[in-house]
């Protein structure tokens, strides 16, 4: 076992960490430790755009980008933290130009713009172009941008670093409470514990889309950061809410961009109609995901899908051109020739919703302070991105506004760390602070049950795309909570064939499941306990929204054992400061 010291640690190396690792090095001594190399993280699938109010093409300001924010989230949005993200968006994407990010330009040499789904001028009169993009890569940009930004600074990275569990010790300030004191990591290379004393730990670790099957989500993202401050009894908010992204390839999940709708593009079905005009009138195709994704489903419920099944409709780029596919759309251009042998310069591209992107995650303030409860944050831990919660997404995140999180909330936090680290000295930590990583791996090393990880991964993902997509009901919820909770007791019942040290993928992929059995439940229990429709949780046995009863956050709690636990569930209230609650037209 090896010992390090450092003021601020960094989980995670995506966009967030990294933002975060920008701010932070400059005044600590900070380092980051992530289970990819850097330039591997998700971040670099993200496609279309990060928005904000430049009006460099049209008339925009960042209040009409805020009400977008908070009527595509359904009203679930915290609106004190959107403002936050859409005001400081503008300073944002500046700050990423300033770093060499290479953005489209307008004939002008400005930061081009584009539309996307759900943002408007004036409150939803119109389509706006808002979403600032690097043809259709340009998550792939940020990530380049932010790592070479890192390096130039001098960010000391431990790539390959897998963390499984933070340090809390007692807090002395305050008595009866916990203080953040740092991680405990097991190294891919070579399979030895490393402790990291810290002041502080963000937490930037992703998403959990791979509980689902049909995703667009890499492998990797398998909810770490959020299982890590679960099992610490540490809440989970709205981890109901999971959005689905209208436009996957048809049968396999990979995201081909809202921005092909941005340039104009079109859904249609079977019969060449452009449906999304029954559904949303005003601005069509560009409704927000979780309105896009409900209508796509319902088409091919009521039997007007396309192909051999009916299963899926189709997305019509053929109108746009060869110039503008191969110039602003190259990649979904790409993707769609290489794995559906489609040619979307004369073809139609067979699309279906795919699981996306989680609204929840762990509850933060808008600095990034972890919440231990509704009003109370754990001293020293922070949280930024996919992982977190600060609820500007509400209960449906707006394209774009994603790439916009990460580089809001990550400098925040990254600033807030930092700072932090400055007030405080190093607190001495438990007498072993490794023994639960150390009992996690060897017992799941030496274990001889007769279950394999693969076998129950494919299993959860199984009922979660069957129980838990983009329609839920209590019937179908329940079923997923039963076979999950199943899969929890097989689990104790699992074994790797790799007892290696060295690169033990066997392992790594055993742990990951449990990570995501335990966040698949969470998931389960808190859609059964909100019994309404809002953003991307459609209860069809509860049609509509219920803003008496539902409007605001679920509250998840770890009780019990790690394997056979019980979860308590809490509330939060919305923040309120604008906006009231109205029903959702487009």
């Amino acid at each position: 076992m090896q010992t390090h010291r450092y003021d601020v640690i960094i989980v995670g190396a995506g966009g967030a960490g990294m933002r975060a690792a920008i701010e932070s090095s400059g005044r600590a001594r900070t380092a980051v430790l992530t289970k990819l190399y850097p330039t591997r993280s998700h971040t670099g699938a993200a496609q279309g755009g990060m928005c904000a109010a430049l009006a460099n093409v049209e008339d925009d300001n960042w209040e009409w980008h805020t009400f977008d924010t908070v009527k595509g989230g359904d009203y679930l949005v915290d609106q004190d933290a959107a403002e936050i993200m859409c005001r400081e968006a503008i300073d944002a994407v500046y700050d990423l130009e300033r770093m060499g990010l290479p953005f489209n330009r307008t004939p002008e040499g400005r930061i081009d713009q584009r539309r996307f789904g759900g943002h408007t001028r004036n409150h939803g009169e119109a389509a706006v172009r808002r979403a600032c993009y690097a043809a259709d890569r340009t998550g792939h940009m940020i990530l380049q941008t932010l790592y070479q930004n890192c390096v130039k600074q001098g960010v000391e990275f431990f790539n390959e670093f897998y963390v499984l569990d933070i340090m809390l010790t007692d807090d002395p300030e305050n008595p009866g409470e916990q203080i953040c004191t740092g991680a405990v990591a097991y190294e891919l290379a070579t399979g030895e514990i490393h402790v990291f004393h810290a002041k502080a730990v963000i937490f930037a670790t992703g998403g959990a889309g791979k509980v689902f099957k049909t995703t667009s989500n890499a492998h990797t993202l398998t909810g770490d950061g959020m299982g890590v401050v679960f099992r610490k009894g540490l809440p989970l908010e709205d981890m109901e809410f999971y959005q689905f992204h209208p436009t996957g390839l048809a049968g396999l999940g990979i995201l081909l961009t809202e921005g092909a709708r941005g340039e104009g593009a079109i859904l249609r079905n079977e019969s060449g109609e452009r449906f999304m005009e029954r559904y949303a009138p005003t601005i069509k195709d560009l409704a927000p995901r979780d309105i896009v994704a409900r209508s796509m489903v319902l088409e091919v419920l009521e039997g007007r899908g396309g192909g051999p099944h009916k299963d899926y409709v189709y997305l019509d780029c053929t109108h746009l051109g060869a110039e503008v596919l191969e110039t602003k759309l190259p990649d979904i251009t790409e993707f769609a020739r290489t794995y559906l042998g489609v040619d979307p310069v004369t073809e139609p591209v067979p699309v279906f919703p795919t699981a996306h992107y989680a609204m929840g995650g762990i509850p933060t303030t808008v600095n990034g302070e972890v919440l231990r409860d509704t009003d109370h944050v754990v001293r020293g831990l922070y949280a930024a991105g996919e992982c977190a919660c600060v609820s500007v997404h509400g209960s449906n995140r707006l394209g774009t506004n994603s790439l916009l999180d990460i580089n809001v909330f990550g400098k925040r936090s990254g600033i807030a760390a930092a700072e932090y680290s400055k007030t405080v000295d190093f607190q001495p930590d438990a007498e072993l602070p490794a023994d639960t990583v150390i009992s996690m791996v060897e017992n799941l090393r030496n274990a001889t049950g007769g279950e394999r990880v693969a076998d129950l991964r494919i299993a959860l993902q199984a009922t979660m795309d069957a129980n838990s997509a983009v329609y839920r009901t209590e019937e179908t919820l329940k079923q997923a909570l039963t076979d999950v909770q199943l899969l929890k007791e097989r689990y104790s019942n699992v074994s790797v064939q790799d007892k290696g040290q060295r690169f033990n993928t066997d392992l790594l992929e055993g742990i990951e499941l449990g990570f995501l059995l335990e966040l698949a439940e969470v998931m389960v229990v808190s859609a059964l306990n909100r019994k309404e429709s809002r953003g991307g949780h459609a209860r069809e046995d509860y049609p509509s929204r219920d803003d008496t009863n539902y409007m605001r956050h679920t509250m998840a709690y770890k009780e019990g054992s790690e394997l056979i636990s019980d979860i308590r569930l809490g509330w939060k209230p919305v923040v309120q400061t604008r906006y009231q609650p109205m029903e959702r037209k487009y």
